[in-house]
């Protein structure tokens, strides 16, 4: 084609970056005890930031998974073919111990260290974190059978990627699902229909359907099925030991909205093996174990989101000019890429707290476990239901540009809403949060020492602290505490976003957020920041130190 004109204003490839550089990160693996962790963080950071890993998040999506159930002979494979970047993704987050490698790390801080290299590599691409996540939250769910956790927990913890349909016990190291959901209930579980039937040689064989099952190429699941004694949790494998397929059937994948670089598949089974977890008629207290893991992970993977939203807001406005001048130089722009970075950093500190909280309460603390079981509950309501807002706004600082696939940001768009719907939607966990808060009066108690550590710090936080209690009171009775659930849940996470951000946070963040999210000085839009916000601090805080973004 012929070259008419030279284009100018455009903002450069973002590329060369560290995900990992980013001080609410840094600061908080420090603060909690894991910043022997920071080195191992960095280096993930820098991969995930690099243009061959953005290359392969690219392919990972463009390419997406597809099924053959039939090999050219007309065998039964139920295989999931993926496009090697998917492989090469998934390489980097197992050899880095992203998946269930803390369980076998005796390190102070490793949950902690392996929540934040979740969270910086997810910002490269999040689909292959599904599998990720699941192999992470199997073990402590498997280990309610402690003869099957010996044999598959160390491959489960190994730092080996070994894709391909063999014995479990004979490869170099395992991926781990869950098959819960079915078509008539969903997250009501409690309506399943599978059967599982003892064999005789303490085996079972599940006959039923799932619907909804992420991952079906994992090696293993954790399922639920009908006993005699109620629904129950299994341990079920792809390849028996004595190397034949399992009876279960892939009838199709998932036609997503987003995560689409990860298989999500209908399964039936037909006679199914599977080995019992747990006490039988007790399933799903032993699956929730994995089930809270995998929240963690949700909260994590709405952060991370966010932080690669904002990055890329930031360098767009960095570089593009507009009626004279950057955009991130004009006051609009200003207060909406601040209020972005607020909402971002309050994410990520929250997400590292609930982190720690994982760590303590695996080493015995059960004030922590309390804190865990109720501040989990509510921050994955609220943070993940921010994400989806979060991303669009993140996605119209960058215009038209924004709106094509080559810039990235429609695959983040399709990529937040799934952390809200995933491992139960927005009223499973607001309810869930009256469910603790019954169950676990414990769980109140830790949640106020850990808001109350801020009292006194900032009037808008304590008054807010104070409108909890009030909602509390008023939820004494069952119906009306439902009709309040969401509202008590977004608020018990704000006022605990509040006061990390007060303690913990550059003063011009923690001051921005109890302005707008606790003082009302806000409007129902980012970029309604009320005025005397410290916006040149926030923007600078929230900065990458890559040249690539340009100088504040």
């Amino acid at each position: 084609m012929t070259v008419t004109h030279e284009v100018v204003n455009q903002a450069p490839p973002l590329t060369g970056f560290s995900t990992a550089d980013e001080p609410a990160l840094l600061e908080a693996l420090q603060r909690e005890g894991a910043g022997w962790g920071v080195p191992e963080v960095a280096e993930l950071g820098a991969l995930a930031g690099s243009e061959p890993v953005q290359e392969q998040a690219r392919w990972a999506e463009e390419q997406p998974p597809r099924l053959r159930t039939h090999d050219r002979f007309g065998h039964r494979v139920d295989e999931v073919e993926f496009h090697p970047a998917w492989h090469q993704l998934m390489t980097v987050a197992v050899e880095h111990g992203l998946h269930a490698a803390p369980w076998a790390d005796d390190r102070p801080g490793a949950h902690l260290v392996r929540a934040a290299k979740f969270y910086v590599w997810s910002q490269a691409e999040a689909g292959h974190g599904c599998p990720v996540s699941m192999t992470y939250a199997a073990v402590p769910a498997l280990r309610a059978a402690p003869d099957l956790a010996a044999r598959y927990e160390p491959l489960l913890t190994a730092r080996s990627y070994d894709f391909g349909l063999r014995a479990p016990l004979g490869k170099a190291g395992l991926i781990a699902g869950m098959s819960m959901t079915e078509k008539q209930g969903g997250s009501d579980v409690r309506t399943n229909t599978s059967r599982a039937v003892p064999a005789g040689d303490g085996t079972y064989r599940i006959t039923g359907h799932k619907w909804f099952t992420s991952a079906p190429m994992s090696d293993l699941f954790l399922a639920l099925a009908r006993t005699e004694e109620g629904l129950s949790c299994f341990l079920l494998p792809r390849v028996l030991p004595d190397g034949t397929r399992n009876g279960m059937r892939l009838m199709r994948l998932k036609d997503k909205l987003g995560n689409r670089s990860n298989a999500s598949a209908e399964i039936e089974y037909d006679e199914a093996v599977a080995w019992p977890v747990g006490e039988p008629g007790r399933g799903v207290r032993t699956i929730v174990e994995m089930v809270n893991m995998t929240r963690l992970d949700c909260v994590l993977g709405s952060a991370a989101g966010m932080r690669a939203g904002l990055r890329q807001a930031l360098h767009h406005t960095a570089h593009r000019r507009a009626f004279g001048r950057e955009l991130d130089q004009q006051p609009l722009m200003r207060s909406v890429l601040a209020d972005l970075a607020v909402e971002s950093e309050a994410a990520t500190v929250l997400a590292m707290r609930l982190a720690a909280a994982v760590d303590r309460s695996h080493t015995g603390d059960a004030a922590e476990a309390a804190l865990r079981r109720l501040a989990l509950a509510a921050g994955k309501y609220w943070v993940c239901k921010r994400g989806s807002t979060h991303a669009a706004e993140a996605l119209e600082c960058l215009g038209g540009n924004g709106y094509v696939e080559e810039s990235g940001m429609p695959r983040l768009y399709r990529e937040a809403p799934l952390m809200s719907i995933w491992e139960g939607s927005g009223n499973v966990a607001a309810l869930d949060v009256l469910r603790a808060l019954t169950k676990e009066p414990a769980a109140l108690d830790a949640f106020f020492a850990e808001v109350d550590a801020a009292a006194g710090a900032d009037r808008r936080l304590d008054a807010a602290v104070a409108g909890v209690r009030t909602m509390l009171a008023g939820a004494a009775d069952p119906e009306r505490a439902q009709l309040m659930a969401r509202s008590l849940a977004e608020r018990m996470a704000l006022v605990l976003q509040g006061s990390l951000l007060v303690r913990h946070s550059h003063p011009a963040v923690a001051d921005a957020f109890c302005a707008s999210r606790l003082g009302g000085e806000w409007g129902n839009a980012f970029g309604t920041l009320p005025a005397g916000v410290d916006l040149a601090s926030i923007l600078e805080r929230a900065r990458l130190k890559s040249p690539a973004v340009g100088a504040a």
